[in-house]
């Protein structure tokens, strides 16, 4: 049937068989020139990301130095790295012939919760150490969350790149470092072990996320940390959980109707900022990060964050659904496959082993986000009972930053 037969068949009254051709065009055509300008914008978007200034390259702007929680100088041998995806705050000081450890820290914390730690290693141990803000934490940028998800890819990228900035050779000639990985930075430090094994010489997890069990994961962060809610509205919700407010109405509620899932990932942040809500943290709520610095505390840092870094809060959320929280068991069976190799060797060296042929994990006995027993039985299960060993440590989620000579005397032991 042609055109003038339907027409007449149809009985529709058209002036002639052009006005016909645009009418059933015209939304095909429409359809099509929308998909093209999407793919242009997003193509532009692709070439020039954006990249969210951290608070450092507002400071000229401060009319003190007092209204930060800390100063960029808080801690000794600072650091900015240019990089194309925006600048790294970096720490790197202490003895050059020392123990080289590199520290990387949690979700929401940056990395001045590691001072403690860090300070005992260099003073007391003779290590060389380096800490860095992860993008979109303390005076790091952000690189667009929505181009460069903040996933292992990102992480990796970031660590190298801190790693060849330093005057001393990190890595490569045979040189292996220590890692540290606190809470989402121990997730990152093990998948980043499982790729870079030549650069690795001994794996340090503390309260480790990447094996947390899927039932903690409840549905409404499932929900919110999917892509079926406006960006806005999840936006929303995470600042007023974050900030201490209360939620919207759909916030998760203790009459579930599975009482073990109540694990939201902002209760990462309040684990590791304590604020008296738990019996275990509460002691501790208002701990000094530095001795010599009484003001500045965890709770405040996070809370500067959220007010004045505009990557905060998009690193948060970026990192909540791409970065290495849950589901990890493939990359840690690969660190389990090479120390199981190096047993199985005449001399008992591998290249690509771990100098102590195992890792170590810190467990907080009051940990209520990375539960202990759980964490204890899946590494055992997944890394192998003779390529693992757990320590458990008084104290929650913020065990690194409350009990730092704790951690470091079971580190240390450990090393030795």
């Amino acid at each position: 049937m042609d055109l003038t037969a339907l027409t007449r068949h149809l009985n529709l009254n058209f002036r002639s068989k052009q006005t016909l051709y645009i009418t059933l065009t015209a939304p095909i055509l429409t359809y099509q020139l929308s998909r093209i300008l999407s793919t242009a914008l997003s193509s532009r978007s692709q070439a020039s990301p954006t990249i969210l200034a951290s608070p450092l390259k507002a400071l000229p702007q401060l009319p003190s130095p007092d209204s930060l929680p800390y100063p960029p100088d808080a801690l000794p041998g600072a650091r900015d790295v240019e990089t194309p995806y925006g600048s790294i705050r970096v720490y790197e000081w202490g003895p050059r012939s020392g123990r080289k450890v590199l520290f990387v820290h949690g979700i929401s914390t940056p990395c001045i919760a590691f001072a403690g730690m860090a300070k005992l290693l260099v003073e007391r141990e003779g290590c060389r150490v380096m800490l860095f803000d992860l993008f979109g934490r303390g005076y790091s940028d952000t690189p667009d969350p929505v181009a460069f998800p903040q996933d292992v890819r990102l992480f990796t990228t970031q660590i190298l790149l801190v790693l060849a900035s330093s005057e001393l050779r990190w890595m490569g000639g045979g040189e292996r470092f220590t890692l540290v990985g606190y809470s989402l930075g121990g997730g990152i430090g093990a998948a980043f072990t499982s790729y870079f094994p030549d650069l690795v010489g001994s794996l340090v997890l503390i309260a480790p996320s990447g094996l947390i069990r899927a039932k903690h994961i409840g549905f409404v962060s499932k929900l919110l940390y999917g892509d079926l809610l406006p960006q806005w509205l999840v936006r929303y919700y995470v600042a007023n959980r974050l900030k201490g407010r209360p939620p919207i109405p759909f916030a998760r509620s203790s009459k579930s109707g599975n009482p073990e899932a109540t694990v939201d990932p902002a209760d990462v942040v309040e684990s590791e900022v304590p604020d008296g809500k738990h019996p275990a943290l509460a002691a501790n709520s208002e701990a000094a990060l530095f001795p010599d610095r009484p003001g500045i505390s965890p709770a405040n840092t996070v809370a500067w964050q959220m007010d004045t870094h505009p990557g905060f809060l998009p690193a948060f959320i970026s990192s909540i659904r791409h970065a290495p929280i849950t589901n990890q068991h493939d990359r840690w069976r690969l660190i389990r496959s090479r120390q199981s190799a190096r047993h199985h060797m005449s001399d008992g060296k591998d290249a690509q082993a771990l100098k102590e042929g195992k890792v170590l994990i810190l467990l907080g006995e009051q940990d209520q986000v990375i539960v202990a027993d759980e964490v204890e039985e899946d590494a055992t299960r997944v890394l192998g009972a003779e390529n693992v060993e757990c320590v458990r440590l008084v104290g929650g989620h913020d065990v690194p930053i409350v009990h730092a000579r704790n951690c470091v005397d079971a580190m240390m032991k450990f090393l030795a």
